[in-house]
C-alpha cells in the first residue's frame, strides 16, 4: 500500500511578492518564486507543498480557514504584528502550524517588528536564516504530520 503524501500549505503575506527588490540588504535579491523553487527542492520526496501569496488579510484569513492541508506554514510579512484576525484564524484550525521569517525580527532596526501577535497561534517559529527558515519549518510540519499519522 503506498502511503499518501504529506500536503503542507506555505502561506506568504504581504509585500513577500516583492523579495528580490524589497530591501534586498535584509531579504536578500532571489525572489518570492525562486525561495519556492528551493524549498520545494529540499523537502521530503512525499511531501505536497501548496504556495500562496497575498498582500490582503482577508484572502489570507479564507485560505487558513479552507486549508486542505496536513500541516502549515505562515510567513505573514507585517501582518506578523498586529493581525489578530490572522491570529484568530490560526487558531480555528487544528492541524501543526509554524512561522517563518527571513530575517530577524526580534533585531529589526523598527521596533514594531520585535513582537509577533501570530506565535500564540502556532506550534513553533523559524526566523533569521532566509529561506533555511522555511525549510526547518517545512521539516518540523513533515515530522509532526508523520509522527500523528503514526501514532
Amino acid at each position: 500500500m503506498r502511503q499518501s503524501k504529506i500536503k503542507i500549505l506555505i502561506i506568504n503575506g504581504a509585500n513577500l511578492n516583492m523579495l528580490g527588490k524589497r530591501e534586498p540588504h535584509i531579504y536578500g535579491t532571489q525572489t518570492l518564486d525562486d525561495i519556492n523553487a528551493q524549498i520545494q527542492a529540499a523537502a521530503p520526496e512525499d511531501a505536497e507543498l501548496e504556495f500562496f501569496q497575498s498582500n490582503h488579510e482577508g484572502e489570507i484569513i479564507d485560505k487558513i480557514h479552507s486549508a486542505d492541508a496536513d500541516a502549515l506554514i505562515i510567513n505573514a510579512g507585517a501582518h506578523t504584528h498586529y493581525s489578530y484576525a490572522i491570529y484568530d484564524a490560526l487558531k480555528c484550525i487544528s492541524i501543526p502550524k509554524y512561522e517563518t521569517h527571513m530575517s530577524d525580527i526580534f533585531k529589526r532596526e523598527e521596533s514594531f517588528r520585535h513582537k509577533s501577535v501570530l506565535t500564540p497561534a502556532v506550534d513553533e517559529m523559524f526566523f533569521g536564516k532566509g529561506v533555511i527558515s522555511y525549510i526547518e519549518a517545512v521539516f518540523a510540519a513533515y515530522n509532526k504530520v508523520k509522527k500523528i499519522k503514526n501514532d
